[in-house]
């Protein structure tokens, strides 16, 4: 069976890729990822406030509590592992790149412009095979339209792109006023794939302090709709790859974002709770589902039921909402 996969320019053997997590900090994590059946591996991310860190001004503001960041610096872990600097992340890619065969894509992860950027270009240097930007800037100013907001991550991407020769994708929230719109520009200036969707790990409340809280929540397959729905949409509609993350757990996951346009699958929870070997086994099972449906590669299923070859195009606009509401009975 040929999972064979290009995503950025990458050879892949397969689309299952090994989404941005805690498992990419340990080596040993990093070779079970390869030989379980992981085409390639998202690290970590690397965050704008760990390089910011790395300056001795900066962590003197940020213990007078001065430094303005779109969160409470008292969100910030206040241990060693956050604080060594951005040269430990540099140096664990090169690591991995002398002991794995699959790509290496470093993971950025910014909420602003500025020297954060220059980065990119050093993971380049260690190794990396391309850049994933996670871009998460709130904004939560009156005033501020959406035609800024988009400028932003236009620029910011297109700084990225002039700084590096290895591919960059971004990855992305729902919040936007038109993806596709926003997608297709950011085609336009560089990027070469699109990761959809960020998560967000919303703060809780809680009542007996009157307090926020950090507030964490692995992915179900029920995370998976809002994914699938939209690279359905974009599939062949805009000219970036697309990678799905959020809500992939099972086979028929799988399937389904291949289906809908997905050029690669992102795991992350699935393979936190499980470990590695899920890979394997998730490998095996679509291999069998493809030979059992009669498919011989990827090409023939990949947006076979996106929005450009599916006839029933009312199921992904609003006329799906429409029918859900008026056939639910009490």
């Amino acid at each position: 069976m040929d999972l064979t996969t290009s995503y950025l320019g990458l050879k892949l053997k397969s689309p299952l890729v090994a989404g941005a997590s805690p498992l990419s900090r340990d080596l040993g994590k990093l070779r079970q990822l390869e030989d379980s059946g992981a085409a390639a591996v998202v690290f970590h991310s690397l965050f704008e406030e760990q390089i910011l860190f790395d300056s001795e001004q900066a962590n003197r503001s940020l213990d007078e509590g001065t430094y303005s960041f779109a969160e409470y610096t008292t969100y910030y872990p206040d241990v060693p592992g956050f604080r060594i600097g951005p040269e430990a992340y540099l140096d664990h890619i090169r690591k991995a790149k002398a002991s794995l065969s699959i790509p290496i894509i470093a993971s950025l992860n910014a909420f602003s412009a500025g020297s954060w950027i220059s980065y990119a270009k050093l993971c380049q240097e260690a190794g990396a095979d391309a850049v994933e930007l996670n871009m998460y800037w709130l904004s939560s100013e009156i005033g501020l339209g959406c035609d800024t907001v988009e400028k932003f991550y236009h620029d910011v991407v297109a700084e990225v792109v002039r700084q590096v020769s290895i591919p960059v994708a971004i990855k992305l929230s729902p919040f936007f006023s038109s993806l596709p719109d926003l997608i297709q520009g950011l085609s336009r200036v560089g990027a070469k794939g699109c990761v959809l969707f960020n998560r967000f790990y919303q703060p809780d409340i809680d009542t007996e302090v009157r307090d926020y809280v950090p507030h964490l929540r692995l992915s179900t397959s029920d995370d998976l709709l809002l994914p699938l729905r939209w690279i359905a949409i974009l599939y062949q509609r805009v000219t970036t790859d697309l990678a799905l993350s959020s809500g992939a757990h099972t086979t028929d996951d799988v399937v389904k974002s291949l289906m809908a346009g997905a050029t690669v699958t992102m795991l992350v929870s699935e393979i936190l709770q499980h470990g590695p070997g899920r890979f394997g086994a998730i490998r095996k099972e679509l291999e069998a589902w493809l030979e059992e449906h009669e498919y011989d590669s990827l090409s023939t299923l990949r947006g076979s039921v996106s929005l450009k070859a599916t006839a029933n195009t009312a199921a992904l606009e609003h006329s799906n909402y429409v029918k859900v509401l008026s056939t639910y009975h009490v």
